[in-house]
């Protein structure tokens, strides 16, 4: 299945409790086909991967492919900071029928670009399925340069890259050194517009949780080129891809979510509810885009 376009990092819905809600994720993830999303991400960031275990992780995955039933592509989030780890969750989102995989940097132990060179080249060696490439330096504390990328996109079953880094000079810079070698996925929704009409091929979106149709719609006009549409969309939108973010992700998106109906309010520790000062701005950047 051909990636690109609006592609959603879709939360994992829990109890109260903090059990995963699997009759929630079935409702979001039909919820999403019909209202256009054009991939969906299970188990990254947004995903909780972080705090979920690796049944609960390998079960998330497997329950979204079978779900989504070859609609649209399902890109399973499989990274880790260890390298035989990451190898081990890639292996069972292949196994369980998985479209590609969203691979982030090694987080916490701050490898050399050489060693991230290493890191994902080994996994991609390991196991034949499509992989997404994903910095985020914020989270990670680590960037891996364009040069690395470079490298990297000249390994066949290395297909793309999500940046984060939220710099169109890095958009630029990345089209600019991987050419057709490599698609560029932009994570950052606050310049993904502008990372689109320069080039990129789609978004891996957060506010997507929250107007599936909307970033469906934006997404494909700034692909298009269509500048004065996808500027007239993304005009609306702005506020939710500031105010989804006042609170580490995916606190305030999980809100959001419990709020229009259809999630409940679980969250893990040592992620907490979001802090009642932003309640209203959330809440109010949901009515602007007519979710509340």
């Amino acid at each position: 299945m051909q990636l690109g376009g609006s592609m959603v990092a879709l939360v994992t819905p829990m109890h109260a409790d903090g059990s995963v809600d699997w009759e929630g994720l079935a409702k979001l993830v039909e919820w999403h086909i019909a209202e256009g999303t054009d991939g969906i991400v299970a188990v990254g960031t947004t995903g909780e991967s972080a705090t979920l275990g690796f049944r609960e992780h390998d079960e998330v995955i497997e329950r979204v492919v079978d779900l989504v039933d070859k609609r649209v592509p399902v890109i399973a989030g499989t990274g880790g900071n260890a390298t035989d780890e990451a190898i081990r969750l890639t292996r069972h989102a292949q196994r369980v029928g998985a479209d590609a995989c969203l691979l982030v940097c090694p987080y916490y132990n701050k490898p050399t670009q050489e060693g991230l060179y290493r890191h994902f080249h080994a996994i991609a060696m390991a196991v034949d399925i499509p992989q997404v490439l994903y910095n985020v330096p914020a989270r990670c504390g680590v960037d891996m340069l364009p040069e690395t990328v470079q490298r990297l996109a000249n390994i066949d079953n290395v297909v793309a890259l999500k940046e984060a880094k939220g710099s169109i000079e890095r958009i630029h810079r990345l089209i600019e050194v991987c050419g057709d070698d490599l698609m560029i996925f932009s994570g950052d929704d606050g310049t993904a517009m502008e990372s689109m009409l320069v080039g990129a091929k789609g978004d891996i979106s957060v506010t997507a949780n929250v107007v599936p149709r909307q970033m469906h719609e934006m997404c494909a006009a700034a692909i298009s080129g269509d500048r004065e549409k996808a500027e007239s969309l993304d005009a609306t939108l702005q506020a939710l891809h500031t105010n989804l973010f006042l609170e580490p992700n995916p606190i305030p998106v999980k809100w959001a979510l419990h709020e229009m109906g259809y999630i409940g309010p679980g969250i893990r520790l040592p992620l907490t509810p979001l802090d009642d000062k932003f309640h209203e701005p959330v809440r109010r950047a949901l009515e602007t885009v007519g979710v509340l």
